[in-house]
């Protein structure tokens, strides 16, 4: 905290402010209880699993504890996933569209022991741009795609203009409850940022004016972990423009192991040095190019820009 308010005082409140935000991102993604943590992903089939004693029945996961009766897990779609705890291990259940798995998580994930720290642009206040909201009479849905293959119709309220480098650009979010959500690409993706692209939350509009905080760009969950769901950017929201703030890829990250053990030609096993599968057994669709097997749907319990 004293870094902070230093930094404050050198640099002014709204640097400060980036700081402070990047600092509890970061807190979030590597707690044991974080993206970090999530070290296993195993869909299920109809009937019995071999993820434990668990059953798909009908739309419904059923668990089945060596001693007691068997118990329904409510999915993460409910907003509160019932969850099991075995040793150090949390499992509880996601689901994607009619697709349900068990996702794991690990408080002593190799993941969650290699992360070296987030990786950030320089700040540079040029990329906080107030763009003007256009809303959609009525409201509607688009399709986001995923990268286990699944596409969902997500709300769309409308639709952000803003300036940036000279040029008028566009962006659709998704959500419309206490923040716009944006799934966007650019033309750093795959180069200093996640290849898949990247998020960015802002508050609802106000007189017809959202602001668009670029140097809050964050990485999704599938940068983190390939245990995870994570949505692609629609195409209307890939930008011609090298959007240069926010978060990079990280050092030591999964896509930096994977494309080191296949030059060394020791990746063809499945596993990399570190032990981190490249594929994983639920023989998803693979995603477009510098992304892999991928976020936890649920929104931040608070608007991350504050």
């Amino acid at each position: 905290m004293g870094l902070i308010l230093l930094f404050g005082l050198l640099a002014g409140p709204y640097d400060a402010s980036i700081l402070e935000w990047r600092q509890r991102h970061e807190a979030a993604v590597r707690s044991k209880d974080g993206y970090l943590s999530i070290a296993g992903l195993f869909w299920l089939k109809e009937g019995a699993n071999t993820a434990g004693a668990i059953e798909l029945r009908s739309g419904k996961v059923v668990f089945q504890p060596r001693e007691g009766p068997a118990r329904e897990m409510k999915p993460d779609t409910t907003g509160a996933p019932d969850i099991v705890q075995v040793g150090r291990v949390k499992l509880y259940v996601i689901q994607r569209g009619d697709r349900f798995a068990i996702r794991m998580k690990d408080p002593e994930s190799s993941s969650l022991k290699s992360f070296r720290g987030a990786r950030w642009f320089p700040l540079r206040p040029e990329f906080r741009v107030e763009a003007r909201f256009v809303p959609y009479d009525p409201p509607k849905r688009i399709p986001i795609a995923s990268i286990i293959g699944y596409t969902d119709m997500q709300p769309c309220p409308g639709y952000v203009v803003f300036q940036l480098g000279g040029r008028e650009l566009r962006l659709e979010p998704v959500g419309g409850g206490r923040w716009l959500f944006f799934i966007f690409r650019d033309r750093t993706s795959a180069r200093q940022t996640y290849g898949a692209g990247r998020f960015l939350y802002s508050e609802m509009p106000r007189d017809g004016k959202v602001i668009l905080d670029f140097n809050r760009a964050e990485n999704p969950p599938c940068a983190y972990t390939p245990y995870t769901t994570c949505p692609l950017p629609p195409k209307q929201n890939h930008l011609p423009v090298a959007i240069e703030a926010g978060e990079m890829t990280y050092e030591g990250s999964y896509r930096d192991v994977v494309q080191r053990d296949q030059r060394r030609g020791d990746a063809g096993d499945g596993k990399t040095r570190a032990g981190r599968r490249v594929t994983s057994s639920s023989h998803e669709p693979r995603c477009p190019p510098g992304c892999r097997p991928a976020r936890n749907d649920q929104e931040p319990e608070e608007f991350p820009g504050k």
